[in-house]
């Protein structure tokens, strides 16, 4: 597969999976659509990574470590915005973790808060993409 497709089969799953934490939210799914936030930064910076690395990305679920790929300037804001949001890709799959993270994030402000803090953190991304 040529690589810009492969950029935009990366970029486009990640807005589609952004719409559907959006469509969860509004459903009153609280955890299930940030785990969808999670998904959607995590294929959002794979993309970035194949874009301007010319590389595949590698097989992780971790937003820092994805985000570092791109070889872009990261804040320590960014970092911990990505470490937070790191963490519902592991709560909302797995056992005792996944009881907690329901009883935690089943709520939502604390939700609100994350799909804003996912659109910004899609809007910077892009942005320092087009710097480069």
């Amino acid at each position: 597969m040529a690589r810009n497709k492969i950029v935009d089969f990366w970029i486009e799953s990640s807005q589609k999976d952004f719409q559907v934490a959006t469509g969860l939210f509004k459903l009153k799914h609280y955890p299930q659509s940030l785990f969808f936030c999670h998904l959607s930064l995590e294929k959002l910076l794979k993309g970035l990574i194949v874009k301007h690395t010319k590389q595949n990305p590698p097989f992780s679920h971790d937003l820092e470590k994805l985000a570092i790929l791109t070889s872009f300037e990261i804040k320590k804001r960014e970092v911990d915005i990505l470490n937070e949001i790191s963490s519902f890709n592991i709560a909302g799959r797995y056992g005792d973790e996944k009881f907690e993270f329901y009883k935690k994030f089943n709520k939502k402000d604390i939700s609100q808060k994350y799909l804003n803090l996912t659109k910004e953190l899609t809007i910077w991304l892009k942005k320092e993409s087009q710097k480069k």
